[in-house]
């Protein structure tokens, strides 16, 4: 049966709050480098008042891992859905205005009426370095009824954000995606987020992945840190023994591709300054996805999601800026 959709997201929706600040405010705000840390409401309020203080050039956009996918898959030229969960307020509204107004076809966003908005308060230091904290908000509601069974049904892919596989309502849910794309022949791809998500939660990943996932994404330390291993071939291996593709990023060095046996190494793309990375995972996903849903092999979508993740760490921000399809008429190979 033909598709609606290339691709469905199911993810935190969460409103980014991005603030330029020096190292020392990390220290003064106890603020963990280079990770996610998750927070109450009472410290987002107090914290992003401190951020807001810290610099002049706070910015507040419509961000979550997944959403920041399907908003990169639709600007790329691809059919991109998404489901998620939100507050009753100002920032809900504005979270789902703006995916739904960046071309993603369906939003099928929940309201809660008992929790407010997430949102993700990041401190990017000079070296584009970010650090993440954040209040879950209205996604610590979603469960297996927020799962719209045909959306699932109507996708090519659906993309399950590893951020959100943390209750166990969530994880339910997880489970009744995948087994609805499974029995209507459609894939399942996960994206494992943080080391944090995967410390979290090893084992239930680790059995997710062997029973549910077609696709995986995953940074080098999330990857090594599921299978509890130090050998990257060694847990590429074991990815695969489930017949999994898996699409390792390793920043400046690139990706690896394990897809029918085979590692292909994908080069990054050069850029001039690496101004904030946030959204780049996310941007090579929706590099890999779109690149897939348009006909291209493995080692050719990577290289597009190499692209993608390039544009995104060259400015502030976790969604594309400049038109990818662009880039590629013009023979970039450096940004």
């Amino acid at each position: 049966m033909a598709c609606e959709f290339d691709v469905l997201g199911i993810g935190n929706a969460i409103m980014d709050v991005i603030a330029p600040v020096d190292d020392s405010v990390l220290d003064a705000e106890h603020i963990t480098r280079a990770s996610m840390t998750l927070i109450d409401k009472e410290r987002a309020l107090a914290l992003h008042k401190a951020l807001a203080d810290a610099t002049d050039m706070l910015k507040v956009e419509a961000g979550g891992s997944g959403a920041n996918t399907m908003a990169g898959i639709a600007a790329l030229g691809a059919r991109a859905a998404y489901i998620g969960k939100v507050g009753d307020d100002g920032l809900g509204r504005a979270f789902t205005d703006s995916l739904c107004g960046q071309g993603v076809g369906v939003c099928e966003i929940d309201v809660s009426r008992t929790q407010a908005t997430a949102r993700c308060l990041i401190a990017v230091t000079p070296d584009g370095e970010r650090s993440m904290s954040t209040y879950l908000g209205a996604n610590t509601e979603f469960g297996p009824g927020d799962v719209d069974a045909e959306m699932v049904r109507a996708s090519a892919v659906s993309y399950l954000e590893g951020y959100l596989f943390d209750t166990e309502a969530q994880k339910k849910a997880f489970v009744k995606a995948a087994e609805i794309a499974t029995a209507a022949g459609r894939q399942v791809a996960l994206t494992l987020s943080d080391s944090f998500c995967v410390d979290r939660h090893r084992a239930a990943f680790r059995h997710f992945v062997d029973n549910h996932v077609d696709i995986l994404f995953a940074n080098e330390a999330e990857i090594l840190s599921l299978y509890e291993t130090h050998n990257l071939q060694a847990a590429l291996e074991q990815v695969w023994a489930s017949k999994t593709t898996a699409l390792v990023t390793r920043s400046e060095k690139g990706s690896l591709v394990k897809h029918d046996g085979e590692v292909h190494e994908i080069g990054a793309v050069s850029v001039a300054r690496v101004v904030d990375t946030t959204g780049a995972g996310d941007q090579y996903a929706a590099g890999v996805l779109a690149g897939r849903a348009q006909g291209l092999d493995w080692p050719d979508a990577a290289r597009l999601g190499s692209l993608c993740a390039a544009e995104v760490i060259t400015h502030f921000g976790a969604r594309p800026q400049t038109p990818i399809m662009d880039l590629i008429k013009q023979g970039i190979t450096s940004l």
